[in-house]
């Protein structure tokens, strides 16, 4: 799959639900701490079925050129061979997102 070409699967925690969105590119980033997402893709709307869903999440994202998801709230990220639909879902008692420690910059010594 050339480079063009790549779509990630992209699901984190956001509010207490569990979002699964879909890019073309994603990345460590300019800040630290933080997973860069951009060109967030949406389904086709040649289709006669509207999903709902997503809609809102396309409404959501909406000028969004990209966006930045804290580390620890990243469940997983798939690089996939086809677009899926983006969604939204409420999250089970059982998930709990793993905690990180945070690495700032280091004070010098005096």
């Amino acid at each position: 799959m050339n480079q063009a070409a790549r779509i990630y699967r992209v699901i984190f925690h956001n509010q207490g639900k569990i979002y699964e969105v879909y890019a073309r590119g994603v990345s460590d980033g300019a800040l630290m701490g933080f997973v860069e997402i951009e060109e967030l893709t949406f389904g086709e709307r040649t289709q006669v079925v509207v999903d709902p869903a997503e809609e809102k999440l396309k409404s959501e994202f909406s000028g969004v050129k990209r966006t930045y998801i804290p580390m620890h709230a990243i469940m997983r990220i798939d690089e996939v061979e086809k677009e899926g639909t983006a969604k939204v879902s409420d999250t089970d008692s059982k998930v709990t997102p793993f905690p990180m420690p945070f690495y700032g910059p280091s004070k010098g010594s005096d």
